[in-house]
């Protein structure tokens, strides 16, 4: 298990250095020059040449890599060219709301996704799948944005029961949560789309294995050998999707 282990970090850590190496190679390659949109068209040359040199601009790439590299080991993120900050500061400014609302969305979808999951595969090819199914397809189809300016327009200007935004910051936790609901719901409903038909399909697979008709076998129904046995074995795909999507989800919010 160790050397498994070890071995998925190393081939981690060499993905990072070939996608780092490939971005680092791609932002070189497109045109402009950062020090003169810093400064505008109109800057003299002396000031670009000057502000390339505080930025390290002005050394070769390979040099300008491995400081990146080196940067990053220690986390530092180098500086915003639109901000003039720090990165690692604005990261950290964000990381106080985005980090709670990605956790919160990645709950909410957990706790839609996985009883429509079950009810979806405990009655395939019946009514109950077929809703499930329709509206997983509704929720991966309809875009974040759109869903998310209806649920202003209903709850917070029509009802009046959530603010439009702003964030009124953790000194009152329940206010906090509050402003978080609705940015939660929408980033939810179609990360639980996705969610649900993955473990959907996960459970119907389960569904044919030995041991589920054993259970039933037993006298268990469906959904009760489907809870007791065959949750935890089609578990392995959905906990990858819910990494990736807590990893969306924490990147959006930042962003």
């Amino acid at each position: 298990m160790l050397a498994y282990a070890v071995k998925r970090l190393i081939s981690l850590a060499i993905s990072l250095l070939v996608a780092s190496a490939v971005i680092f190679a791609v932002v070189e390659i497109a045109p402009g020059d950062p020090a003169r949109f810093m400064l505008g068209i109109n800057a003299q040359p002396d000031t670009v040449a000057a502000l390339r040199a505080e930025l390290g601009l002005d050394v070769p790439k390979w040099q300008r890599y491995l400081d990146w590299l080196g940067g990053m080991a220690v986390g530092d993120f180098g500086t915003s060219y639109t901000y003039r900050t720090p990165v690692a500061q604005m990261v950290a400014d964000r990381l106080w709301v985005s980090l709670p609302l990605a956790l919160y969305a990645l709950a909410l979808s957990t706790a839609i996704a996985f009883p429509a999951a079950l009810i979806a595969a405990a009655r395939r090819g019946r009514g109950p799948d077929v809703a499930v199914m329709g509206a997983t397809q509704l929720g991966v189809a309809v875009p974040n944005f759109w869903f998310a300016m209806l649920l202003v327009l209903l709850f917070a200007i029509n009802l009046g029961w959530f603010s439009a935004g702003g964030f009124p910051g953790w000194d009152d936790p329940l206010a906090a949560i509050k402003a978080l609901t609705l940015p939660a719901i929408a980033l939810a409903l179609p990360q639980a789309a996705i969610l649900a038909r993955v473990m959907r399909s996960a459970l119907i697979d389960v569904l044919g294995e030995d041991f589920i008709r054993t259970a039933r076998a037993k006298g268990l129904t469906m959904p009760q050998a489907l809870w007791r046995h065959g949750v935890r074995n089609a578990l392995i795909p959905v906990l990858t999707i819910l990494g990736l999507q807590f990893a969306f989800l924490l990147a959006g919010a930042i962003i």
